[in-house]
Formats: structure tokens, C-alpha cells, sequence
């Protein structure tokens, strides 16, 4: 007991603090080194800054645990650093590098198009002025009334966490629909259920301030790696292991190769 007391104490806010490094640090450096991030999906760091971001500001009403806030502000630099480095080496449209059908890719299977190009532009300035357009309304909006309303403050931080925690619904529906897990490592599952284990045990028996929309939107998130793993057994084990073999293969490939590295554990 005094052993799990002690990892709730040190271990899982050390945890917590540093998983933006540990799962986006290597990614970067792939796209760095390549020189080329195609098969990377833009959005990625626009759902984790947008998500850090609100985080943040949610902090300022609720006063939630500090280890989450640093690991917040902390996502929000590797964001920034990912999105920079992202944009600097991507491929030519059309080109032999380009990814066709990438996850949040701008056109859906439909063909229809995303209003305004959003997030899809080709310049970098764009990116960066929405972002701050964005901190710009959430300042000063902090400066005014409103944000002393708790409804406001409970917004904030369930619309943030919820971002988060819809991020590993693509690469669930990406394995429905393909009826395969290609591409996606069984070690990189492990380690999302791992993370997530820990971080739930955190969120509930720590004694910190962990306001229940981290919980509620953590154990979303959490489910959601537990039917991956369950995904993964009926794709690879299980009674669909032969179905995704000759059942679009190389779209599977595509989904496991982006989001092995790029979500938050």
C-alpha cells in the first residue's frame, strides 16, 4: 500500500509531466531527419494545442492540479515545435511522397471540401495567426466577467478534455472500417493502456484536485484504448484476422503509421 501511495505521489505526476516529450520527441525528429512529413496529419497538433490551450485557461478557474498544468503548458511547446517542423517539410501536392486519404485529411471520402481550406493552407502564416487569434479571444475573455461564471470555467475544461479525448476515434474507425490493424504496433497499444491505467489511477486516487471532467474525459479515453486492444485481437486472432489481409491494406498502413507515434499516452 505504501509502495502505491508513493508512485501515486511521485511516479505519476513525473509521468504526466513528461509523456509530451516522450510521445511526440520522436516524431519530430523522424519528420526532421526525413525532411518530409507526409503520411503526419496536420490536425494532429491542432487538436492537442487547441486542447492544451483550453486546459490551460481552465486552470485559472478551477485551480486543478499542478503536474496537469505543466503538462499542459508543456504539450503546447511540443505542439508548436511539431506544427513548425511539420509545415517545413511538407511534401509537394501530388507528389510521389504525398499521402492520399491521410487521417483528418481536407477532403473526406465524399469529396467535400473543408470550409475556407481551414487548417489545409498552403502557407505557414495562417496556422499561426489562427492560434493566436484563438489565445487572443480566450485573454480577453479572461478579462471580463465571464470568466468568473462556472459555467464558463466548466466549458473550458470539458470542451478541452473532450478534443483530447476524441483523439484515438479515427484509428478506431480507420480499424472498423478496413478490418485490420496494419501498421499499428501492439507495443504502441500497450503503451497507450499502460499510460492511461496510470493516469486514470492518478485521476482518482491521488490527492490532488482533479476536477471529475479530466475523469469523465479520461475514462472515455481510456475505453477507447481498451477497444483498440480489443481491435486488435479480433484483427490480427480473433474471427477478422483473414478479412483484412486483401481489405484495403494500404489505407490501414497509412492510419497505424501516423497515429503510432503522434497521440499523447
Amino acid at each position: 500500500m505504501y509502495l502505491v501511495s508513493l508512485a501515486l505521489e511521485y511516479a505519476a505526476p513525473f509521468f504526466l509531466v513528461t509523456s509530451p516529450l516522450t510521445s511526440y520527441a520522436d516524431q519530430i525528429l523522424s519528420i526532421h531527419r526525413s525532411k518530409n512529413s507526409a503520411g503526419f496529419s496536420l490536425d494532429i497538433p491542432l487538436i492537442m494545442l487547441i486542447a492544451s490551450v483550453l486546459k490551460v485557461f481552465y486552470w485559472f478557474g478551477e485551480y486543478y492540479s499542478l503536474a496537469l498544468l505543466a503538462q499542459a503548458v508543456i504539450m503546447i511547446g511540443v505542439q508548436a515545435v511539431l506544427l513548425k517542423v511539420a509545415l517545413d517539410n511538407r511534401p509537394s501536392p501530388g507528389g510521389k511522397n504525398s499521402l492520399e486519404h491521410a487521417p483528418f485529411s481536407g477532403e473526406s471520402d465524399n469529396g467535400m471540401a473543408r470550409p475556407y481550406e481551414f487548417w489545409q493552407w498552403r502557407n505557414a502564416k495562417p496556422y499561426w495567426m489562427s492560434l493566436a487569434y484563438f489565445v487572443a479571444a480566450l485573454s480577453f475573455i479572461h478579462l471580463t466577467p465571464i470568466s468568473e461564471s462556472e459555467s464558463y470555467i466548466a466549458l473550458l475544461g470539458y470542451v478541452g478534455l473532450a478534443v483530447e479525448a476524441t483523439l484515438p476515434v479515427p484509428q478506431i474507425l480507420a480499424n472498423h472500417r478496413t478490418r485490420s490493424c496494419k501498421g499499428f504496433r501492439l507495443s504502441v497499444l500497450a503503451a497507450w493502456i499502460i499510460g492511461d491505467t496510470m493516469k486514470m489511477s492518478y485521476f482518482f486516487f491521488s490527492e490532488e484536485t482533479i476536477p471529475w471532467a479530466f475523469r469523465i474525459c479520461g475514462m472515455f479515453q481510456c475505453a477507447c484504448d481498451f477497444y483498440l486492444g480489443f481491435q486488435y485481437w479480433m484483427y490480427t486472432r480473433g474471427p477478422y484476422r483473414a478479412a483484412g489481409s486483401s481489405n484495403n491494406h494500404q489505407q490501414g498502413e497509412a492510419w497505424g503509421h501516423e497515429e503510432k507515434d503522434i497521440r499523447m499516452t
